[in-house]
């Protein structure tokens, strides 16, 4: 047999009965050569060179090797823009989160049952979340100047958009029990939100509060690239200047201080759960 046969042709088994019964073709070859196809296409649209990566691969290894030489020295340096990008994402994740979840009431078709302001909470949900965070953080410095503020604001926006949207699918799949309870004693549809979905909800928002807030540590740390302060400034002007050494000690800062805030939100959320 051929190695064609042995690729596209399909197997046959006899059966007791004397039956022939063929095996079901595989579809493996065409996917994989559809799959090589649209890598063909993506190398030619993206102007990948094997040329230019032979020569200039090499370079990789320097910058790598300039990495993990840190400079310790300037490590006393870089601890307040790393309070400053601390500050810049709680600020910003956790005033996003507040204002996210009374407008997320809106966009829940079970507490609100109005369609055209149910799609409308929830089309500014996705229209803010489509915009990327460095292009938010730039509109930011033209109104409110360079420094953090602006970081915070593109925090404060994207932060509002990813915690609304994950609380009203929640709020919509609630147990309306407690809440009907409550319209039916003669509470408001505010009040009866607070006591009656607020204490189902809660676990979920703090956990959903806190993984968005471990998010925007690092998010942050590149808004510096458009003047939006933190630590990200500092890194674009140490690799403008090729400082990788000193870049080398901006990455290590930046893991462990992650790492950290990490740790603790991890145990908050296994508290909660």
């Amino acid at each position: 047999m051929n190695l064609y046969d042995r690729i596209f042709k399909p197997k046959a088994f006899t059966l007791a009965s004397g039956k022939v019964v063929y095996e079901k073709r595989s579809r493996t070859p065409l996917i994989l050569l559809v799959l090589f196809i649209c890598l063909g296409v993506a190398l030619q649209v993206s102007e990948f060179s094997g040329k230019i990566l032979v020569k200039n691969g090499h370079q990789l290894l320097f910058i790598l090797r300039d990495l993990f030489k840190p400079d310790w020295a300037y490590l006393p340096k870089i601890i307040g823009p790393i309070i400053d990008t601390i500050k810049m994402s709680f600020f910003g994740s956790f005033m996003g989160a507040f204002f996210a979840l009374p407008i997320a009431f809106l966009a829940a078709q079970n507490m609100v049952k109005s369609p055209l302001i149910n799609w409308l909470i929830k089309f500014i949900f996705s229209l803010i979340r489509t915009l990327p965070t460095l292009v938010t953080a730039l509109v930011g410095t033209y109104i409110f100047g360079l420094g953090t503020l602006a970081g915070t604001f593109a925090i404060f926006l994207f932060s509002f958009s990813y915690v609304g949207k994950i609380m009203y699918e929640e709020i919509e799949t609630v147990d309306m029990g407690a809440y009907e309870a409550m319209i039916s004693l003669g509470y408001t549809r505010g009040m009866a939100f607070l006591k009656g979905v607020i204490p189902a909800i809660l676990a979920s928002y703090i956990s959903t509060s806190l993984f968005n807030f471990e998010g925007n540590v690092r998010y942050a740390s590149i808004l510096g690239y458009v003047g939006a302060g933190g630590l990200g400034l500092v890194i674009n002007e140490n690799i403008a200047w090729r400082d990788y050494n000193r870049v080398g000690t901006l990455l290590f800062a930046l893991i462990i201080t992650v790492f950290f805030i990490e740790m603790v939100s991890r145990t908050i959320r296994k508290k909660l759960a």
